[in-house]
């Protein structure tokens, strides 16, 4: 069947690498140290097998975003990042300018594989810093100083990849008002492209978590948190970064094209364990067990189920992630379009619970669009559960 490339649909490509140098306190990411060279070989395997399987299923469409998470991508031998890329290029037609990322923490790359990943295509690199202060990083259980991290910057830098992000936490133990204030203002005289900000959260079954009571008088408090989240966001205007999701800020050109993907709901392709996808009208994600995703792609006739939560997205169901994720975005949600996606008026089904939030300066509503403000992005877990009158709506991780 011939194909026009015009008629081809726009795609987001996501793979996930479990693998760490080290597993984080704060983090409950599918993610582990590799218990040998011969796990990553494998796995690698898989997710080639994988993609193979799902390439005629892909060839109406034309990725034009590749994320390579995890974990740590660059923790793995080069040899085996560069095959997987190779078999990324092969298996999908990839648009001539797509927007593709590698995560790489600190003191994992060297300038030859940074090279070597510019020469296969890589034009963004997404870096966690998490914090300037040795202190705080050493708190977290990070592996890098901030010496290691300036160093794989420069070293990016001169690879001639001019699209990097870098990651940074708030509400963290140590951390001060005072504190993040240096380490926004350091970080934004080495002029990244774009920062994601996150907020730290103790999520169950992590190190954090287990030792909580020893934690807690270290973490700052709740009103000490806003501060910090409404003075970054000052501040990194100040610096030429416009924020324009609840975590995110670039400068002119360089929002995240991937990330985009998701709080437009567009659709997706994930690979790996735990990687989610939405595609064809279905949403559904793969399992969390290694060895159960290697078997289950690569053994021949293999009884082994590896996607889990496979469901037909329903109309409501949509409107409803629809408005979850638009709402993460500065820009908001403008009625018209969402009259042209579902047929029905947001002002009609949402305007009267949205005017209490505007009346108390969280959201903005102006020419038929509501948007958050930066005091309503810090509580916009209540703001979106209130509208869409739920208590736990999920939970979404994007990297930058």
């Amino acid at each position: 069947m011939q194909i026009n490339l015009n008629e081809r649909k726009r795609l987001g490509l996501y793979i996930h690498i479990p693998f760490c140098k080290s597993k984080c306190a704060y983090c409950d990411f599918n993610s582990a140290v590799p218990q040998n060279a011969e796990l990553i070989t494998k796995y690698v395997d898989a997710l080639i097998a994988h993609m193979e399987s799902y390439r005629e299923a892909a060839r109406v469409y034309e990725p034009d975003t590749v994320f390579i998470g995890g974990g740590t991508p660059t923790s793995i031998p080069k040899e085996e990042l560069t095959r997987l890329i190779r078999a990324i290029k092969k298996n999908f037609n990839l648009t001539k300018r797509a927007e593709f990322t590698v995560e790489a923490n600190p003191a994992t790359v060297t300038y030859s594989t940074l090279v070597k990943l510019r020469r296969m295509g890589v034009n963004r690199i997404s870096m966690g810093l998490q914090s300037a202060h040795e202190n705080e990083l050493k708190a977290l259980s990070r592996l890098h100083s901030r010496k290691d991290f300036v160093q794989s910057f420069k070293m990016a830098r001169e690879a001639k990849i001019d699209n990097i992000n870098v990651d940074l936490m708030f509400g963290i133990p140590h951390q001060t008002y005072n504190s993040l204030m240096h380490t926004l203002r350091y970080l934004t005289s080495l002029e990244p492209d774009h920062i994601s900000l996150y907020d730290l959260k103790i999520e169950r079954g992590t190190p954090f978590a287990n030792n909580y009571e020893e934690i807690r008088p270290l973490l700052p408090d709740e009103d000490t948190e806003a501060d910090m989240y409404l003075g970054a966001i000052e501040l990194l205007r100040d610096k030429g970064y416009l924020q324009y999701e609840i975590s995110n800020f670039a400068r002119p050109g360089k929002m995240c094209l991937h990330n985009l993907k998701y709080w437009n709901c567009d659709e997706y392709l994930g690979f790996g364990v735990s990687a989610h996808s939405y595609f064809n009208g279905n949403r559904f994600s793969f399992t969390p067990d290694i060895e159960k995703y290697i078997d289950g792609v690569t053994v021949k006739e293999s009884k082994v189920k590896i996607t889990e939560n496979l469901e037909s997205v329903e109309e409501r169901e949509r409107m409803g992630e629809y408005i979850m994720l638009r709402l993460r975005l500065a820009e908001g949600i403008d009625g018209r379009e969402f009259t042209r996606r579902f047929g029905f008026s947001f002002e009609a089904l949402y305007g009267s619970k949205c005017q209490r939030f505007v009346r108390g300066g969280f959201m903005t509503m102006s020419n038929g669009k509501y948007a958050l403000t930066p005091a309503g992005m810090f509580i916009s877990n209540y703001i979106i559960s209130d509208i869409l009158e739920f208590e736990d709506f999920g939970r979404y991780y994007f990297g930058g």
